[in-house]
């Protein structure tokens, strides 16, 4: 009969074991990220963004905010210092929601009133993007 030895079992190492408990705490946590990005965007006029009642983001034409956040229920609020919007999302552990928001013009934003007084209203939009599922 062949004799046979057991090889001992390998010990993970701290930098497998800190690339394990990176990826579980990734998959734990949700992300919500809101851009300023389309085209449809005046181009000017600051959008303030925050996420449950935090410090506001400053979002510029092209600029986007992301933030980690913890599955649940969270609330997004925009406004362009004259028009305000508001969203509420549930993420379950990681999901990932994206948002659009829009400075775009409407009705008297480039009226004749709007010359004098230095700029027309811009109308804000906000919108969570529809997302692809992946596989």
């Amino acid at each position: 009969m062949p004799v046979t030895t057991a090889t001992p079992p390998v010990e993970p190492t701290a930098a497998d074991l800190g690339k394990l408990i990176d990826e579980l705490e990734r998959s734990w946590k949700a992300s919500i990220t809101v851009r300023r990005t389309s085209k449809a965007d005046v181009g000017y006029r600051d959008i303030y963004v925050s996420l449950d009642g935090g410090e506001p983001a400053i979002l510029h034409s092209g600029d986007e905010v992301a933030w980690d956040v913890t599955p649940g229920k969270h609330q997004i609020r925009a406004h362009n210092t004259l028009f305000r919007k508001t969203a509420e999302v549930e993420l379950s552990p990681g999901e990932r929601a994206t948002f659009t928001v829009i400075n775009k013009a409407g009705f008297g934003t480039y009226s004749v009133l709007a010359f004098f007084v230095g700029g027309g209203p811009l109308y804000l939009s906000l919108t969570r993007e529809t997302e692809v599922p992946r596989g």
